[in-house]
């Protein structure tokens, strides 16, 4: 991946986050360059030793054709939605841009900043989930924290929903 662009977009399949990838695709994506999908589902204790494995470090990057296939992604245990393949499988094609996928397993605050790094991205897009005060201030905000502790520019594409 030298001498690309590595953007990140942090994906759960949530509308807010479908809405942070679509921004991406029409604003900073362009021709050449390397859309990194991030995942974060919650730790599970995995016996198997590749699971453990990916559980500290991620799982490998996973390429558009592998993350289009249900049976592959049941290996990771996450579900692609088809409105997601649709999406970035159209950029793949349109604007020559290799799409990949990277799944985490843990707290999405860190897991996300550790990606930065690792990968490392030249920057991420993340969506809100659009929490009220008050569940912001139990839960945490993700894309706050990100923007906080995030090692590369951070965009957040707000929802425009908030929750109670």
């Amino acid at each position: 991946m030298e001498g690309h662009r590595r953007i990140g977009v942090a994906v759960d399949f949530s509308p807010c986050s479908k809405k942070a990838l679509k921004w991406a695709v029409d604003n900073v994506v362009r021709a050449g360059d390397h859309l990194i999908l991030i995942t974060v589902c919650p730790g599970g204790n995995y016996e198997e030793g590749e699971m453990q494995l990916w559980e500290a470090t991620g799982s490998p990057l996973i390429p558009l054709i592998e993350f289009s296939d249900p049976i592959i992604m049941r290996k990771y245990g996450v579900k692609p939605d088809p409105e997601t393949i649709d999406i970035v499988g159209t950029l793949a094609a349109q604007k020559e841009v290799v799409v990949v996928m990277k799944i985490y397993w843990g707290d999405a605050h860190e897991k996300i900043c550790e990606a930065i790094d690792k990968i490392p991205l030249s920057c991420i897009i993340i969506g809100n989930r659009g929490l009220g005060k008050l569940k912001r201030v139990i839960l945490g905000s993700v894309s706050n924290y990100v923007v906080n502790n995030g090692s590369c520019p951070v965009t957040v594409v707000k929802s425009g929903e908030y929750e109670t």
